[in-house]
């Protein structure tokens, strides 16, 4: 029989404003193996450790249970006091009375029964635990970043910076993200090619950072400090290595009339092209979409002018496997489609622009050549209007729930960059309220409005219809006045909302990283550990994990570069002990176990048993490489003879709490 300590926290009052922490250590102290037990306003401070210490030296204790907040805050600092005085930190069990009790009940009586319960479940469970020793397991000394926007070039080079080799993989020809295709930012108006291009170069000329562009993760293997990861580089047709950038294969090309993605589609490009003049790497890349030579064997036109002989038709996809200690992942985002928001027209009128289309149109290097025109005429609009939150903050299943945060800096920036440059065109801006959370924000939307005359009215845009004399007539209400409004526009312009890149969830998979029902990737807690996945060695880096601007982007790549680091200077690793194991007499060799371990930590080996008959017989059976496992249980569900089990949380003691909780 164990001798067990219970200790009943209170959490300030968390927890004993709804549960009678008295009451609780009262009843548990009656609980068979309890020796001694106690409440402490707050256990995790250094007194309540201390109380915790003491008395397992003063009733020679052999498991300890504490009532308290979620183990996912305190766990590993009261395995930490119970080892420094000898007991070993798998002797200890904490029940969650606070999230999962005081916090969702009311009523004191109800809430107290409960943690009773939780508290009864927890005795029960360390009456059957064991001691467990962790291991130690090696750190490759490499990182991994995914995605190659200003987050993920941001991390690789503080990563690089302290001396670490770091690849970058990036699905586009080239890095540089949305960023690339951004004007001017907010609010210091400030050429965001000037900013990025230098840290792209930076990259490109850094020794410890490789670039995989046109590239995609295909899986990923291992645990923190020993991922093995498959990148799929995607055929150029073009060698990397001899290209040198010229151009003048693009400019050759008869096939002119391939869609622009850098330019959202509002001009052509080549089947062969370079994405746009700063490109990283600046190599050209085939369209095997578009190409003739590729798809019916005619032209090869690019091949006979290049003079360094980097066309390769017959190149083919490489998959690369390399080892990393840790992944970053930096997916970034995309602005969301608007088919479903038929009130503005957008798909029947060239004079309905997105916000990021608008910033292609007013780039030097866009398709105008840095004038503002009508995408349908090419004729210079006199009245433009900003239509807020499309698909920002919308609960009717179109758009997204959530606010998408940059949309009303960037449009008091683009209001003020036509203004400036365009004195006769008047700027009107629908809202349905101004979100300025930054640093010299509000200012920066109050020069819209002072300085710039831009008409900002609260409201919200009803119907865009385009006329057949090529205005956009605009009915929309003006809620402060109190009437309804028809603008004749020449130009429209949605604030569309955005929304994680479509990668993200088959990487989540792959990674078996939490999201959330947006498709954000979940950080492990939201204020105490913002960059860090749930997942051991995964780290997040951008609009990956939430709506924020450029500067909130950096700063969180840096925090996320210092989280690597800190893994990476690590020379082992203490593994957990709560990992699988197999009972070898039950295993009947299915592989149901290997076919459900997300980490391919299972294998089958064949092994020789000696029968009742005294003969021997070679049976195939499940082996564990406990390095590798984390402990997630699967296999021990998908086990149909019950073979598998988990060190900590195996099929006993799991049912020993069910058993206590079931109790009257």
């Amino acid at each position: 029989m164990q001798k067990i300590g219970v200790f009943v926290c209170w959490c300030g009052s968390n927890i004993a404003a709804t549960v009678d922490v008295q009451a609780v250590s009262d009843t548990l102290a009656k609980e068979p193996g309890v020796v001694y037990a106690t409440n402490y306003q707050y256990m995790c401070s250094e007194s309540g450790q201390n109380l915790i210490k003491d008395a397992i030296k003063q009733y020679g204790l052999t498991g300890v249970v504490i009532c308290s907040c979620s183990p996912r805050m305190h766990e590993a600092t009261f395995r930490k006091a119970v080892a420094s005085v000898g007991l070993n930190p798998y002797m200890l069990e904490v029940a969650n009375i606070r999230e999962q009790c005081s916090w969702i009940h009311k009523d004191k009586a109800l809430a107290t029964e409960k943690a009773i319960t939780l508290g009864r479940a927890a005795i029960a469970k360390v009456q059957l635990n064991a001691p467990l020793q962790a291991g130690e397991s090696p750190v490759v000394k490499r990182a991994l970043v995914i995605g190659g926007g200003i987050a993920g070039i941001q991390t690789a080079l503080d990563i690089a910076e302290a001396g670490f080799e770091v690849d970058i993989v990036e699905k586009q020809p080239t890095i540089g993200g949305k960023m690339a295709q951004i004007d001017k930012t907010f609010p210091t108006l400030d050429c965001a090619a000037c900013i990025l291009t230098p840290k792209m170069v930076e990259c490109s000329q850094n020794d410890k950072v490789h670039i995989y562009s046109y590239s995609e993760v295909t899986s990923v293997k291992g645990f923190v400090g020993n991922f093995t990861v498959s990148i799929k580089k995607k055929a150029r047709y073009v060698a990397e290595n001899k290209c040198t950038g010229c151009g003048e294969c693009t400019t050759k090309c008869p096939m002119k009339n391939v869609p622009n993605e850098f330019n959202l589609g509002l001009d052509n490009r080549r089947a062969i092209y370079i994405p746009f003049a700063q490109a990283v790497p600046k190599v050209a890349t085939i369209d095997p979409n578009y190409c003739n030579m590729l798809k019916n064997g005619k032209c090869g036109l690019c091949a006979k002018v290049c003079t360094a002989g980097a066309i390769d038709y017959k190149q083919q996809d490489q998959v690369i496997e390399e080892r990393y200690g840790a992944i970053v992942v930096a997916t970034g985002y995309n602005p969301i489609k608007l088919d479903k928001f038929e009130e503005f027209d957008y798909s029947l009128s060239k004079d309905v622009v997105t916000s990021l289309e608008l910033e292609r149109l007013m780039n030097a290097a866009g398709p105008t050549g840095g004038t503002l025109l009508r995408p349908s005429d090419g004729t210079h609009p006199h009245t433009i209007v900003f239509v807020q939150c499309v698909g920002s903050r919308d609960t009717s299943g179109c758009g997204k729930p959530y606010c998408s945060k940059i949309c009303c800096m960037y449009t008091a920036k683009h209001a003020m960059l036509i203004r400036e440059k365009y004195p006769d065109t008047e700027v009107y801006v629908f809202y349905i309220d101004v979100r300025t959370p930054g640093k010299n924000f509000d200012e920066f939307y109050r020069r819209a409005v002072e300085q710039y005359g831009v008409h900002y009215i609260k409201g919200m845009v009803g119907k865009v219809a385009p006329r057949a004399d090529g205005k956009i007539m605009v009915q929309a209400s003006d809620l402060l006045a109190n009437e309804q409004l028809h603008i004749e526009a020449d130009m429209v312009v949605l604030a569309a909302a955005i929304e994680p890149d479509k990668s993200a969830r088959p990487l989540a998979t792959m990674l078996t990283a939490s999201m959330d029902t947006n498709d954000f990737f979940t950080e492990a807690h939201p204020k105490l550990r913002p960059v860090e996945s749930p997942t051991a060695g995964i780290f997040l880096s951008g609009v990956c994990q939430g709506p924020k601007d450029i500067p909130e982007t950096v700063s969180q790549a840096s925090a996320a570069a210092a989280k690597v680091i800190g893994l990476l200077v690590t020379a082992k690793l203490t593994t957990n002990p709560c990992v699988a194991h197999c009972n070898e007499l039950m295993c009947n060799g299915c592989s149901s176990c290997e076919r459900v371990c997300p980490y391919g930590a299972i294998t089958y080996v064949e092994k020789e048993f000696r029968m009742p008959d005294r003969t021997t017989q070679l049976r195939r059976v499940a082996s564990v490489n406990p390095a590798v496992c984390q402990g997630c249980g699967a296999c021990t569900v998908a086990c149909p003879s019950g073979a598998m089990d988990l060190n900590g949380f195996s099929n006993s003691q799991i049912m020993a709490e069910v058993d206590a909780i079931c109790q009257k």
